[in-house]
């Protein structure tokens, strides 16, 4: 298939993770920081930068960007489509390669009750099984649920350091 073309591979079996954090500023703040995707580098430990593609400019149901990660010495880059673009509540987005849609991305906010929320980020794996437990290749990774689980907690951790000043 070609790129630009909506049609992609699903496999229905995933892992589910979730990692949450409360953080000292509003959903909509913390909102606008992870959803302006070319900032992602920032604060992911194995993303490095993001770009929008086809003109976009900012979250949007349908706007695609291109994620590049490193690890180990490593680099590849992601394709990825806005699913959840609703500020202050909800930010998701698909991550394929050649058309494989092998995993999803969300970000969920919850308001407290002193301005704060608490933010959860949300990884859902569609890799099949017999992928998921062989070491990456590319990244490396051999237990990708747990590097991703410690990824997230600094993920969030930078993410609280950034909007909390």
């Amino acid at each position: 298939m070609g790129r630009g073309r909506t049609e992609r591979y699903v496999v229905t079996m995933t892992d589910h993770l979730e990692v949450s954090r409360t953080i000292a500023a509003s959903p909509e703040a913390v909102y606008d920081a992870i959803s302006d995707v070319t900032r992602m580098g920032e604060w992911s430990p194995e993303c490095v930068k993001c770009e929008w593609l086809d003109g976009a400019t900012a979250a949007a149901v349908g706007a695609k960007f291109e994620g590049t990660n490193q690890n180990n010495g490593n680099e590849w880059v992601i394709q990825n489509e806005v699913t959840a673009a609703d500020r202050g509540a909800r930010f998701a987005f698909d991550c394929s390669a050649r058309d494989f849609l092998f995993a999803s991305w969300a970000y969920e906010f919850e308001s407290t009750d002193d301005g704060g929320c608490v933010v959860t980020e949300i990884w859902d794996d569609y890799r099949p099984e017999e992928i998921r437990n062989k070491p990456s290749a590319i990244s490396g990774v051999t237990d990708r649920a747990e590097f991703n689980r410690q990824s997230m907690a600094t993920t969030l951790e930078r993410l609280a350091a950034a909007v909390e000043g």
